[in-house]
């Protein structure tokens, strides 16, 4: 996947169409579907970032959403912000051909679409794939969501160029709010996903294996129920280091993205970037300077696991 080239005017041509017409962007949703759309379905697929004669140098950019509880708002305030996120990596050049996916992440315990994942795409695809996801809002209540099955999706079921041919990772953001169970479950693996059982899978050896293919950041926004969790901080502190970003307003993780991206890509240091949402118009600096301020120019820093993770 990842054919095509974005454009704002399809993008807001789709927009005043659904506005005049009383159409949803989560119209998958709004439809009253229960069930995770077949095209987002994780059973049995590999999603793909390729190199091709219109993007050669594909950088895969994957964005996962816990979409339970206080967190079931972030995919409709994603949409809108499209073109912002697509505006800084394109046309400030942060990146060169950036191929976007989006999922959404449940509880498996509990949820009928306990992992949505869309397609790497570099045009308006994108949004098509971000509106089918289902907004199920469920979740167990226990302060745990299924963040390592997505995580386990992406180290084994994603395929990209940039990686694959270049040795570059690509970026993977994940927003949330909740810790990971400590264990990948084999069960949930071969039912959810259709990989055959072979045994429980510590989260810290997990993402070892996912920080060799993407460089990982976990994003909890203000708003949320967990906001500010020391427990919740430091555990994923433990796995991933300084790529936790603490975000103070919601409607700046569009620009938190661009300029992450950036920053790793060395297109940009942060006051560049900083300046760049000025001249956009963006308010969203300092709340994007300071969840990034002890950012080392996108460098994967993962620390030991805590004591008792896998507990």
């Amino acid at each position: 996947m990842g054919s095509g080239i974005w454009s704002t005017d399809v993008y807001t041509s789709a927009a005043n169409y659904r506005a005049a017409t009383g159409a949803s962007a989560f119209a998958h949703t709004d439809s009253g579907a229960r069930t995770t759309h077949p095209d987002l379905a994780p059973y049995g697929v590999t999603r793909e970032s390729r190199d091709s004669a219109e993007h050669p140098n594909s950088l895969a950019v994957s964005v996962l959403f816990d979409v339970t509880g206080s967190m079931g708002h972030v995919p409709r305030m994603l949409q809108t912000r499209l073109p912002d996120l697509l505006g800084l990596l394109l046309r400030k050049g942060y990146a060169e051909d950036p191929q976007i996916m989006f999922g959404a992440i449940g509880d498996a315990t509990c949820d009928r679409a306990p992992l949505q994942v869309g397609q790497f795409e570099s045009d308006n695809r994108m949004d098509e794939h971000l509106g089918r996801i289902l907004l199920e809002g469920g979740g167990g209540g226990q302060k745990r969501e299924s963040y390592e099955l997505a995580m386990y999706f992406m180290a084994r079921h994603t395929s990209i160029d940039c990686y694959d041919k270049r040795g570059k990772r690509g970026y993977l953001f994940i927003i949330g709010d909740e810790l990971p169970y400590p264990r990948v479950s084999g069960k949930m693996v071969s039912s959810l996903i259709g990989d055959p059982n072979e045994g429980d899978i510590k989260v810290a050896d997990l993402v070892a294996e996912l920080t060799r293919k993407y460089d990982v950041y976990f994003i909890l926004p203000a708003g949320s129920s967990y906001a500010g969790d020391r427990e919740v901080l430091a555990t994923w502190r433990g796995l991933l280091g300084q790529n936790v970003l603490e975000l103070d307003d919601l409607d700046a993780v569009c620009e938190t993205i661009a300029l992450t991206v950036g920053l790793g890509e060395d297109a940009i240091d942060l006051e560049e970037g900083l300046d760049d949402l000025a001249g956009l118009g963006s308010t969203a600096g300092p709340s994007v300077s300071k969840a990034l301020a002890k950012l080392d120019r996108g460098t994967l820093v993962v620390s030991e696991p805590l004591d008792g993770l896998d507990g």
